[in-house]
């Protein structure tokens, strides 16, 4: 296994601070690097082993960051916005990018993050070169709004919240208001990923479960099917919301082979 550098990094974005780890396999600094989003109750700890197995296997730099008020980034206190996916696309993101120095990049979004990737990519389209979503919701469904309803409740317990707690410490109660206040909101009950899809060139992968508790395959579908650029389906059996933690190799695999398949995209 060639040696790997982690470093970690807080940056000045907007009026608060964002955290940014890095993880750099030897002699791949100058590579394109993989840029990662998480979902609406994640963080750059909650990614776990996976960054590491990505930056190895594809012989790139990978980065992952908490997003304002989640993990170790700055607390917010004012309610998420019912804009905030494209917010944090066309927001945030570029901001975290100079902040960076990053030019050229690839995305892996999960679930609301892979949203959030979609509009990247839409919006920066020649600096985005490939795109991978896994478990990324693409409108508004009753499967989605009755998961979060599921989970909602189970938060209330002391012993589940804790471990929002364990991620977020005093940030959790807001990333769990930012969570479901916007989904089970009425007036977001028309959201879509429809007008920003067509707007993407780069290739695409669409990754989902069989078995997700927040989306159908209706999602993927809808994602892979409506891209202005190549693009590629993975349907993982026996699988739910969390492919990269259920089943890492197989969803490395899928990578790999995506990879394989759009060299150029990944050749810098």
């Amino acid at each position: 296994m060639p040696s790997m550098n982690i470093d970690e990094v807080f940056v000045a974005v907007g009026e608060g601070r964002t955290f940014v780890r890095r993880w750099t396999p030897d002699a791949s600094a100058s590579r394109t690097p993989l840029v990662l989003l998480h979902d609406s109750l994640g963080s750059v700890e909650q990614w776990r082993e996976f960054p590491a197995l990505l930056a190895e296997r594809l012989r790139r730099p990978v980065i992952a960051y908490d997003r304002p008020g989640f993990g170790r980034s700055s607390t917010r206190t004012a309610p998420a916005s019912l804009d905030f996916i494209a917010e944090e696309a066309q927001v945030h993101f570029p901001e975290l990018r100079r902040a960076l120095g990053i030019d050229a990049f690839g995305l892996f979004g999960h679930s609301v993050g892979g949203a959030m990737a979609v509009v990247i990519a839409a919006t920066q389209d020649a600096n985005c070169c490939f795109l991978i979503t896994e478990s990324a919701q693409a409108f508004v469904e009753p499967r989605t709004l009755d998961g979060i309803r599921s989970a909602q409740a189970q938060f209330e317990d002391d012993v589940q919240f804790a471990r929002l707690t364990r991620w977020h410490g005093e940030r959790a109660r807001w990333v769990l208001q930012a969570w479901t206040s916007v989904w089970l909101d009425p007036a977001f009950a028309g959201w879509s990923l429809d007008p920003w899809l067509p707007r993407v060139r780069c290739p695409v992968l669409a990754i989902h479960g069989d078995r997700d508790e927040y989306g159908s395959i209706a999602f993927p579908e809808r994602i892979a099917g409506l891209v202005g650029g190549p693009s590629q389906l993975a349907i993982l059996e026996n699988c739910g919301h969390v492919p990269h933690r259920e089943i890492p190799e197989a969803v490395l695999q899928q990578i790999l082979a995506f990879a394989s398949a759009h060299e150029r995209s990944f050749a810098s």
